[in-house]
């Protein structure tokens, strides 16, 4: 079974030749947490319209991405406590299954021309049978072209808040861009809440960390039959460090996707020095749309 996705040329689209070239690059990416694309179709018909009162051929674009089929749709269904309860190893397991697929965009597809997917967010995120998270619509911004891309994405409110103000404000286009979207993500997928709504103002980032990881400790020692770990704990605190690293408002401090990967992979022995990370007052302004 196959999804089959229809684009949509709100401008001036590309033609068929640039199109089918880079459609097949994107079919050359190959991961686990990447969606794969099978298969496409392309083509342009003449439409007689009326145009100023005198009736022209327009050219109708037809462009139709095939792609691999994920039945648990998409991880917004997914983020709240309330509709899913997901426990902490679902979570971890998607955090990690979603930066390993943003490195490999970045890094290991082809490292002189990283993939920026500059519209990351959980509608983007789909899971398979046993909830691996895979990255979808990642290569629009090859096919639309950056100006077209940044048009579109701006235009939808949902987006806004997985965005870094250097390209809400000054359309500045890195790889930095997709940890910031990166780490909101996280945030999200850790509090179990949508646009992280916390109703402080700003909150320090160590409080940040010791909110979330006593939430997570509670919640842990409150299921039945499950024992707390100190791995469980070592995860919390590493993931909540990480995110908050991701959304630093100057992209230059934020972390490579190659230093995520590394510090979830950080051994157990190294765990206990992790606290270092994050030593500062510094603050987390609400990073929710308004």
């Amino acid at each position: 079974m196959i999804a089959v996705k229809k684009l949509k040329w709100t401008i001036t689209g590309i033609q068929d030749k640039h199109y089918e070239n880079e459609v097949r690059h994107l079919m050359s990416l190959k991961h686990r947490n990447i969606v794969r694309l099978v298969g496409y179709f392309s083509e342009t018909e003449k439409e007689l319209v009326q145009h100023n009162g005198k009736y022209v051929y327009a050219e109708k674009p037809e462009r139709l991405l095939c792609l691999e089929y994920l039945p648990k749709g998409n991880l917004c269904n997914y983020i709240s406590d309330e509709r899913s309860g997901l426990d902490w190893g679902t979570r971890y397991k998607i955090i990690k299954g979603i930066c390993n697929g943003l490195h490999y965009l970045h890094e290991k597809w082809q490292a002189s021309t990283p993939i920026i997917h500059r519209d990351l967010k959980p509608a983007n995120i789909l899971l398979d049978d046993n909830m691996v998270p895979k990255i979808a619509d990642f290569g629009l911004s090859r096919l639309f072209g950056e100006e077209q891309t940044r048009t579109i994405t701006k235009n939808l409110f949902e987006t806004l808040g997985y965005m870094a103000l250097e390209y809400l404000n000054r359309g500045i286009i890195s790889k930095e861009l997709d940890v910031f979207s990166l780490g909101v993500i996280i945030i999200e997928i850790m509090t179990g809440h949508k646009h992280y709504p916390y109703n402080k103002d700003e909150t320090s980032s160590q409080g940040f960390i010791d909110l979330v990881l006593n939430k997570w400790i509670n919640r842990l020692e409150n299921t039945p039959g499950y024992t707390l770990r100190e791995t469980d704990c070592q995860q919390i605190r590493r993931c909540a460090e990480i995110c908050l690293l991701c959304v630093n408002d100057d992209r230059s401090e934020r972390p490579t996707i190659r230093q995520i990967i590394k510090k979830l992979t950080w051994g157990c022995a190294e765990c206990s020095n992790e606290r270092e990370v994050i030593r500062s007052t510094e603050k987390l302004h609400c990073i929710a749309p308004q």
